[in-house]
């Protein structure tokens, strides 16, 4: 038997007609998904599963409002990212550079969904496939958050020779990527300190 919300112009009527089985239907066919992404994000099950929650209260709490037109699918994964970047300022000030790494990452997010999670473990990748010391003065600075200078006292090395390991670093990883992309989004969310605020996510690097 067919559901009566399998047209989405069918379903968003309901919802705004306050059809609490069409907004049951919406959570039957995209809880668990978004769920997933948001874990992608927050790496934490807690943080991601309210997340979700928030996403879906405020449309039910804002359904006469909803367009008839929209793209639904967009709409549920564009507003788990806004809410996450909203439980991220919760926990962190957020600097203009994070703002920056931010609406680059949202561009991504509209873009497709799932673009962030393969680039993580691309980007990942080929972090661990640099040259032993341009891996570790790379992850100096975007993991760990030293400066230059301190890095080269740390290394007892030129301050020249940590940009030119640095700089290795994009250049490698990006013509692995076969990619121009500014990849500083993508490192911003892989060692922000939010997503390791508890122990579901470590970035296994040496």
């Amino acid at each position: 038997m067919k559901s009566a919300f399998e047209d989405q112009l069918e379903l968003i009527r309901h919802l705004k007609e306050g059809d609490e089985s069409a907004f049951n239907h919406l959570m039957d066919l995209y809880h668990h998904k978004l769920c997933v992404y948001a874990h992608s994000l927050a790496h934490d099950k807690d943080i991601a599963e309210d997340i979700v929650q928030n996403v879906f209260v405020r449309i039910w709490e804002k359904r006469k409002k909803l367009k008839d037109d929209f793209a639904l699918s967009n709409f549920l994964y564009k507003s788990v990212f806004n809410e996450f970047v909203d439980a991220y300022r919760t926990r962190k000030f957020v600097t203009r550079l994070d703002k920056k790494y931010l609406e680059a990452l949202d561009y991504v997010i509209e873009e497709d969904e799932e673009a962030v999670e393969k680039l993580y473990k691309l980007v990942l990748k080929e972090i661990k496939n640099l040259p032993p010391k341009c891996r570790e003065i790379f992850l100096m600075s975007k993991r760990d958050g030293l400066t230059n200078m301190e890095i080269a006292s740390l290394q007892n090395v030129s301050l020249k020779t940590v940009e030119a390991h640095i700089t290795q670093g994009f250049k490698r990883i990006r013509e692995n990527l076969q990619s121009d992309m500014d990849i500083n989004p993508i490192l911003f969310l892989l060692f922000s300190p939010f997503l390791h605020s508890k122990n579901n996510f470590k970035v296994s690097l040496p």
